[in-house]
């Protein structure tokens, strides 16, 4: 995210009454959180790699449940289990984009945005 705390990101989503937050819990351990609004999941982050796939594919039940006739998300091609999560769940690309930068930005393995306007 550029030019905005993580706290006032927080703070603006927890606020939005359209949209939920979840803490992502892996056992006994807090992994992450994600948030959903009107079908479409993220942000969703984990503090490590290894549980994205469980995270994002618990994300897609929760938004299942919701009245949103479609599920969305924003997919970074680096996140491998994210990608196979959503192709096993038959999920297909629908607005491709592409983030350029010239210097390093974000880890996407661990990450998946809201939208391009909070990155």
């Amino acid at each position: 995210m550029l030019s905005a705390s993580l706290e006032k990101h927080h703070r603006y989503l927890i606020g939005d009454r359209a949209t939920s937050g979840f803490i992502i819990h892996d056992g006994n351990e807090c992994v992450g959180y994600v948030y959903i609004s009107d079908g479409h999941i993220g942000p969703l982050a984990v503090s490590r790699p290894g549980v994205m796939g469980a995270a994002f594919a618990t994300a897609l039940s929760f938004a299942a449940r919701s009245n949103s006739p479609n599920i969305s998300a924003f997919l970074p091609g680096a996140s491998e289990p994210a990608l196979k999560v959503a192709m096993d769940h038959g999920m297909r690309i629908t607005f491709p984009m592409l983030l350029m930068s010239t210097r390093e930005f974000g880890d996407w393995v661990s990450y998946l945005p809201r939208n391009p306007g909070f990155m």
